[in-house]
Parts: structure tokens; C-alpha cells; sequence
């Protein structure tokens, strides 16, 4: 029985979750041209000193709004040299 009963909180937590993120919207941007694949990588390639930035003032690591997945593109790229994730040094 408690096994039942564990498994319908789950659903009903999953159901919940869901429909709040349904709800969930990002404002339209207006005015403004939101930034591409150049400019995520420019930030992804920037994110340590944005980082240490966020911690003294108010900026962003993540450009919003954004391109979407053309920008997370970008930024990936642009982290991975920035970081050093080409795994090259690993042998």
C-alpha cells in the first residue's frame, strides 16, 4: 500500500511540475535584435570573467533574451575554449 501511494504522489508532483512549467513565458523583446551564435560565443568565452563580475555587481553570465539554440551553440563553443574542454590534456 505504501508503495502505491508513493508512486501516486510522484505522478501527481510530475503533474503539477508540468503544468507549472506550461505556465512559464519569457518576455518578448522589443526594440532589440536578441544576441546569436557570435555573441553567445563571445560570452561563453568570457564566462570566467563574467562569473567573477556576478559576484560584485549585477551582471549576467547568459545573455537574455537570446537566439535560442543558435546562442547556446555559441556559448557552448565559447565555454569549451575558454575552459579548456577539449579534454586534450587528458591522457
Amino acid at each position: 500500500m505504501k508503495a502505491f501511494l508513493a508512486r501516486h504522489r510522484s505522478i501527481l508532483l510530475m503533474v503539477i511540475a508540468a503544468g507549472a512549467i506550461g505556465c512559464a513565458t519569457q518576455p518578448v523583446p522589443s526594440g532589440i535584435d536578441p544576441p546569436g551564435f557570435w555573441m553567445g560565443l563571445v560570452h561563453g568565452f568570457l564566462i570566467v570573467f563574467s562569473m567573477i563580475g556576478s559576484f560584485f555587481g549585477d551582471v549576467r553570465i547568459y545573455a537574455f533574451p537570446n537566439a535560442g539554440t543558435i546562442y547556446d551553440l555559441g556559448y557552448l563553443i565559447g565555454a569549451m575554449m575558454s575552459l579548456g574542454g577539449t579534454g586534450a590534456s587528458v591522457r
